[in-house]
């Protein structure tokens, strides 16, 4: 069965309040700016003062309608990038979202700008496309994640990229510590289904083999172990807590490393607002992500979590506590802290964000 999607999905913070919040979140964000342009990371995590200017490109090109279709050889070399990009809006439905479109657009611009990826060896998803296998159908996109690992060799570096829905289902496996499996919803998952968290480790994770870099970054609801990678990063103790399946199936990959960013804990809900422009929708964890990264030179993983969580925490804080029709119309929810997983262990204050 297919959970009802209306109960579960994004939260869309509307109207008014979505303004209030949008001049309280880009007030913490020019407060985060302006202290990336004097300081950078040390061990540990601890500010240190840097000479080094910041980068401030805030270009942002259209989504092409008709992306080439990487084909033979294309993304096939040694050290290639390669990108899946999917946005879900599920349009004239009742649970639709705005701002998914927005944040692959944003997401590209920032493969292509900051990271290097070639336009030819980013495959886009979205509904706006005029052929349909562009579609973020569930075949497609199951289609699109075999193509995204298929071929890769030592030195490559993958990213899957979601922006959408994300619901939980029981686990019948004992795969899960939590007794939930979590999925990503494609646009036709009422009539085909969702995606769930093991066929999408099978698809893209399983198969990594050495030197090969796999960046998943997940703008849905309850995506916190969306990859069922081994192991979750607990920021308040600095540790890596181990999440292997109580089955003792194997989550892990064949030798290459893979890394999930998710917009939330399993039981938890992402955001979608406009708060942050003022006028375009857009998923909250896209947003403050792509800010920080395009606006810090080098930074870790430790210390994009750090800025991640702070610009929230400071947005939150002020949201709660001043704003009444925030208030009555959300009562306790907030937006929710990113999650870190990977398929091993790592230092996260020394070890550097590269996509």
């Amino acid at each position: 069965m297919i959970p009802a999607a209306t109960k579960e999905c994004k939260a869309i913070i509307p109207g008014p309040a979505s303004m209030e919040l949008g001049n309280q979140i880009r007030h913490a964000l020019s407060k985060t700016k302006s202290n990336l342009h004097q300081y950078s990371f040390g061990n540990g995590g601890k500010l240190l003062k840097s000479t080094r200017p910041s980068s401030s490109s805030t270009n942002v090109s259209s989504l092409d309608t008709k992306p080439p279709y990487p084909t033979g050889n294309s993304g096939e070399a040694h050290g290639m990038k390669r990108a899946l990009l999917c946005g879900v809006t599920y349009q004239n439905k009742k649970y639709s979202l705005k701002g998914t479109v927005n944040d692959v657009r944003r997401m590209k611009n920032l493969l292509m700008q900051r990271f290097g990826y070639r336009r030819d060896c980013i495959r886009i998803l979205t509904e706006d496309q005029v052929d349909s296998d562009f579609m973020p159908t569930k075949k497609n996109i199951q289609d699109s994640l075999k193509w995204l690992v298929e071929g890769s060799e030592s030195g490559d570096s993958l990213v899957f990229y979601f922006s959408g829905h994300g619901l939980r289902q029981p686990d019948f496996n004992d795969d899960e510590k939590d007794g939930f499996d979590e999925t990503i919803c494609p646009v036709d998952f009422m009539q085909e289904g969702m995606i769930l968290d093991n066929e999408i480790n099978s698809t893209i994770v399983r198969p990594l083999k050495k030197g090969i870099t796999l960046h998943a970054i997940v703008d849905a609801c309850h995506s916190g172990t969306v990859l069922d990678l081994e192991y979750i990063y607990d920021p308040h103790n600095d540790i890596w807590n181990d999440n292997k399946p109580p089955s003792k199936a194997d989550k892990s990959t064949s030798g290459g490393l893979a890394i999930c960013l998710s917009a939330c804990g399993d039981d938890q809900m992402a955001s979608d607002t406009s708060a942050f422009t003022g006028k375009e929708m857009t998923g909250a964890m896209t947003f403050i992500l792509i800010h920080i990264v395009e606006n810090v030179p080098e930074i870790t993983y430790g210390g994009l979590l750090n800025q991640m969580h702070a610009c929230i925490e400071q947005v939150n804080n002020k949201r709660c506590l001043s704003v009444p029709c925030l208030r009555k119309l959300f009562g306790r929810r907030k937006i929710e802290n990113p999650m870190l997983s990977s398929s091993q262990e790592f230092p996260v204050y020394s070890k550097k964000f590269l996509l």
